[in-house]
């Protein structure tokens, strides 16, 4: 056949390519094989119907925490870590990249028992702190970290490794900064600032106008003490102007990184994070975040934005920002990573860390394909038959047998 699976009648929605219509899409060998209007049927092994439903590329989540292999208690190295697969092909999400859970010292650690033992596509941004996140009290002494291990550590994953990530950083200087921005003039490399708490010494407003340089991100772009509205409920001019700078925001939803007060008014006036990431760990993905659809609901309803805009910052613009090739496209050739959605109108609550929001629309991954296998298939999509037009023994596989009782 000329392909193995024909996803019919879905409206796509692929930023990168500007496709928002009705059309086909086709899969062959695990790869897209094309992306047309009215392919025909008869050239599938399967068929799946997709009339009412949306096909996106599969999500991108460009901050998430999966090094749960780390071992540290209550830590992002280990126990606040989840497992890629179980908890993102839920939410659409097909490609992970793991915001500095480890850092030179433990990231090969990382790499084999978790990067190279799932189906998800990860990459990650490497901590300048020596083992990561381990712990928070290793991200604050800068001047302990082994610079020429992180540089033999990013040349040597540098097909995996996308960025510098520093986090969590608590003194009054920009000493973890300064030093970052040593390794980046090295290798080449955007810079990942999670500071998470800021100073009078080191204010957002500096880091994100003064500081980083353009192609840089600064993550949880709406954390409660980031300045993000005026007294008048005005967005500040500064964050226009580093968005002129080339800065990325990334939202960074986390557990409590996220805030309606900033969110709401800021994306109503137009200011909108470049990228929405989850942030997701073992803290938020049964609280304030559950997964990236349920994000993408809470985000539709804070402010009215079309859907190719809404899966724009979830595909084609992380797979920019840390060049993710391959990713976040429903390209010819590409690996048939793809996620179909539904839209459930009713009356729907979101919270962030004490609040909630009404909203109108709930987005629901209805299907994840990871390579054109299929990953999640919430209402049996994939199924062609029902149970009862089966053979009467399916189900039962040699050596097992069906005894019939004697009574």
């Amino acid at each position: 056949m000329k392909y193995d699976i024909l996803l019919k009648s879905g409206h796509v929605i692929d930023p990168g390519n500007e496709i928002d219509a009705v059309m086909d899409v086709a899969v062959k060998d695990g790869r897209i094989a094309a992306v047309a209007a009215e392919l025909n049927a008869a050239d599938a092994a399967k068929v799946i119907d997709l009339s009412g439903l949306y096909v996106t590329p599969g999500l991108i989540d460009n901050h998430v925490h999966c090094y749960y292999t780390g071992g540290a208690a209550k830590a992002w190295a280990g126990d606040f870590s989840l497992q890629p697969d179980y908890f993102n092909f839920p939410g659409g999400v097909t490609t992970l990249v793991d915001a500095g859970s480890a850092g030179s010292y433990n990231f090969d650690h990382f790499r084999a028992s978790v990067i190279e033992r799932c189906k998800t596509k990860v990459f990650a941004v490497l901590n300048t702190a020596n083992y990561g996140m381990a712990s928070l009290e290793g991200e604050q002494f800068p001047e302990k970290n082994d610079k020429q291990a992180y540089l033999r550590c990013y040349e040597k994953n540098r097909d995996i490794l996308r960025g510098i990530k520093i986090a969590h950083y608590w003194a009054d200087d920009w000493k973890q900064l300064e030093q970052a921005q040593e390794l980046q003039q090295e290798l080449d490399a955007p810079i990942m600032v999670d500071f998470g708490n800021f100073r009078p010494s080191r204010p957002y407003d500096e880091l994100v106008t003064e500081k980083l340089r353009p192609g840089d991100i600064t993550t949880h772009c709406f954390r409660a003490p980031v300045p993000v509205v005026d007294e008048n409920g005005k967005v500040y001019d500064y964050l226009w102007k580093a968005k002129e700078r080339g800065i990325w925001f990334d939202l960074g939803h986390g557990c409590e990184s996220f805030t309606f007060r900033n969110a709401v008014p800021a994306m109503r006036q137009g200011f909108i994070p470049d990228c929405f990431s989850s942030d997701l760990h073992a803290l938020d993905v049964n609280s304030t975040l559950v997964d990236m659809a349920n994000l993408l609901s809470k985000l539709m309803a804070c402010c009215e934005m079309p859907l190719i805009d809404l899966f724009r910052r979830v595909t084609s613009n992380p797979a920019k920002m840390l060049k993710l090739d391959g990713c976040g496209y429903l390209n010819v050739g590409d690996d048939a990573d793809i996620a179909v959605w539904s839209i459930r109108d009713g009356d729907f609550r979101f919270r962030d860390g004490a609040g909630y929001l009404t909203g109108k629309q709930r987005l629901e991954c209805e299907m994840t394909f990871r390579a054109g296998e299929v990953v999640w298939d919430f209402n049996a999509r994939s199924i062609a038959q029902c149970y009862d037009e089966l053979p009467s023994d399916y189900g039962i596989k040699l050596p097992d047998v069906r005894v019939t009782p004697k009574n």
